[in-house]
């Protein structure tokens, strides 16, 4: 509860003040070697403390009595910058301090993560995010992350990064002059490396004029202006930033540069302490206002002949004229610039206004048409989000199913895909579908991150086509989830129900298999020994997978157990691998005296087993039990369990049979049957043995 606090009401800063208060009134009494230093320092001391109290107004003359006393250095007015930026912050409902920046708009799905810019040159990470080819060339660190997920590795130092082609074609399709605009304002920023500063100027004077609401080049430009001293363009620019991006910090923070460098340093410290309101970390901000603070009179300005300080002018000043204008006003700043339709609905939102029909029919769209109902007559978005009229489905189809991208992955080289087909492809050949590029590394990590700008531009422009889309796809979901159906078969060994079963995979079609009885979340399938006629047999078990170890080249040993047995009603195939319906079979219950009958038989046989198996060579018996596990106990009932008792599918799967001769036990469905059958084979081994 205590964080909840106004500053001044907290125990912290009761403190601070009481300890101030004392040091103030030692200070007092002459300086009479009380061993509290200089003057100023106390008057600082004190006013530190009035500001963290959040007591601005009795804080600011000390400051001013302390800077008559001795020169201010800027680090000394750190805690009043941070004061007075928390009091902005706070009048404004700025987001508190280390809560991050406010939460992205729809209009900012184009634009890069890193510069806040549009995005030029898209490089889709490994952890399904995309930013700006150049931005992640600047960050090539050995344990760099992803600035949104924070994942470690997403662009090491080494990687090739490759352009995600899909996304690529689309910018250039739909914002031809937003891509033209960014690749100059990198022509730009080179130049400008290069101390080529009216070269530089000239790529953004173009790059403006191809994309006139692009905040980033009038900030950027500002500040090639501010280092050729064309002062009053370089405010212009800053302004306009400022108006396209309210609360973004960096135009702010040129603009409270550009009026540092005009000597309008009143307005500059109220920019600067803005940019700290916005961000209470940036070390520039900070400085910056610091500096100003120094330079304006000794510390802090203060109106002499009333006594009556600043503070109150200081603190509307940060606050956004913009806020309390209307739509002529704005768009009378900008007479050639209309703004888009993704500003005119950011602006809508931050400055809590409604927006003008006209200025939506008149807004710069960025391809063809908007849609008629798009937008209603107060200007507010509906339920089509979509700016085009068209958006043509086939350039979000993916080029191994020809079928709208679903759960869309892009590869280490930039080509795009959806999930399920790359996996398919990868199951036959460790190499890009379309470049034939390797693939290795991303095999081995088994780890595919859906791109997520790909899925939020179909989410937002193709919602009826995604939607039929996902209706395909859970329905083929659905058919695979069916236990009796088109099951599908591996065809290997046999196979027992309780007994476990690994096995090594490295087929495609069972890749695949074994990848889509993971997905559906069944993780079961069936085993089935070879038939030279129908392809298989007609009886096999169920086995249910316990878990799945890939390796690097594909392959993967799945750890199954048996679960129940079944019948195969009919044969067929899928995708290359086999498939059945099939029923599922049980024991037939005896009771009475063939009940009591079928005890003895039981609890004779199995003592038989029993005797046999510890009858064997101990590496023998070693095998056996690392491969199988140990012989399960006696069942008191063995009619318990629909499949039989699991001691007799044990001694089943150790026993040296071919697998022709192990197929009829599996079909019984009398246990009687099944152990006379288990007895006469016993027998026969002891027999053999013993000559």
């Amino acid at each position: 509860m205590g964080s909840h606090l106004p500053p001044q009401q907290r125990p912290e800063s009761q403190l601070v003040l009481q300890l101030a208060a004392g040091a103030l009134q030692a200070q007092n009494l002459e300086l009479s070697g009380g061993g509290l230093g200089p003057e100023w320092q106390v008057l600082l001391r004190r006013a530190d403390a009035l500001a963290y109290g959040g007591r601005l107004h009795e804080a600011l003359p000390l400051y001013q009595l302390a800077s008559r006393h001795q020169q201010l250095r800027a680090e000394q007015l750190e805690k009043l910058v941070e004061c007075l930026a928390q009091s902005v912050r706070i009048k404004e409902g700025l987001p508190a301090a280390g809560s991050g920046p406010p939460q992205l708009r729809e209009w900012d799905v184009f634009r890069c993560r890193k510069c806040q810019g549009f995005l030029f040159e898209p490089v889709s990470l490994p952890c399904g995010h995309t930013f700006c080819k150049k931005c992640l060339e600047k960050d090539r660190a050995a344990k760099s992350r992803c600035v949104l997920c924070r994942e470690e590795g997403s662009a090491t130092a080494g990687q090739l990064l490759r352009v995600n082609v899909i996304l690529s074609n689309l910018l250039a399709k739909w914002f031809p002059c937003q891509v033209k605009a960014s690749q100059l304002r990198h022509e730009g920023n080179l130049l400008y490396k290069e101390k080529k500063l009216q070269a530089a100027l000239q790529k953004y004077n173009e790059a403006v004029s191809l994309a006139p609401n692009d905040h980033l080049l009038y900030s950027n430009r500002s500040q090639i202006n501010s280092t050729l001293k064309a002062c009053e363009d370089a405010l212009h620019d800053a302004e306009t930033a400022c108006r396209l991006q309210p609360y973004w910090l960096k135009g702010h923070l040129r603009k409270g540069q550009a009026l540092a460098n005009l000597g309008k340093t009143e307005e500059a410290l109220r920019e600067f302490l803005f940019c700290l309101a916005l961000d209470t970390g940036n070390k520039t901000a900070k400085c910056e206002a610091q500096k100003v603070n120094v330079e304006q009179k000794k510390g802090f300005p203060v109106q002499e002949e009333s006594n009556v300080t600043t503070l109150d002018s200081l603190r509307k000043s940060v606050q956004i004229a913009d806020c309390r204008k209307d739509c002529s006003e704005e768009e009378n700043k900008l007479p050639s610039m209309p703004e888009s339709t993704f500003l005119i609905a950011e602006k809508c939102s931050l400055l809590k206004r409604k927006c003008c029909p006209e200025e939506l029919r008149n807004a710069e769209v960025p391809c063809k048409l908007m849609k008629k109902d798009a937008v209603d007559t107060k200007g507010n978005s509906t339920g089509q989000q979509t700016p085009f009229q068209f958006v043509d489905p086939s350039d979000l189809d993916c080029s191994l199913c020809m079928r709208l991208f679903y759960e869309p992955v892009t590869t280490p080289c930039g080509h795009t895909f959806c999930l399920k087909c790359l996996e398919r492809c990868l199951d036959h050949n460790p190499k890009c579908p379309l470049c034939k590029e390797g693939l290795s590394e991303c095999l081995a990590m088994r780890k595919y991150c859906k791109t997520v700008l790909m899925e939020e531009l179909i989410a937002r422009y193709l919602p009826e086509e995604l939607t039929e889309r996902r209706k395909i796809y859970e329905e083929e979901i659905a058919e695979l989830s069916n236990l009796n159906k088109n099951v599908p078969i591996f065809v290997c060994t046999m196979a027992y129900p309780t007994v476990p079963c690994p096995l090594h995979i490295f087929e495609p079609c069972y890749r695949l298999m074994i990848r889509r009885c993971m997905e559906t979340g069944t993780k079961q399938f069936g085993m089935c020994i070879s038939d030279p006629l129908k392809g298989f047999a007609d009886y096999g078990c169920i086995l249910e997978i316990r878990n799945v170890e890939f390796f690097a080249d594909g392959r993967s040993v799945v750890d199954s157990i048996g679960k129940r047995r079944f019948k195969v009603i009919q044969h067929s195939q899928r995708d290359g691998y086999n498939t059945a319906d099939i029923e599922y079979i049980e024991d037939q219950k005896v009771q009475g005296q063939e009940y009591a009958a079928l005890l003895v038989l039981h609890d004779s046989v199995y003592d038989q087993a029993y005797m046999w198996f510890n009858s064997l060579k101990q590496a023998l018996k070693s095998r056996i039990l690392s491969h199988f596990g140990p012989m399960p106990a006696k069942d008191p009932d063995p009619q318990a369990n629909p499949n039989g008792p699991a001691w007799c599918w044990w001694v089943l799967a150790v026993l040296p049979l071919e697998n022709r001769a192990q197929l009829p036990f599996l079909a019984m469905k009398s246990l009687k049957d099944r152990l006379n059958g288990i007895r006469r084979v016993l027998t026969f081994m002891s027999r053999t043995r013993s000559r």
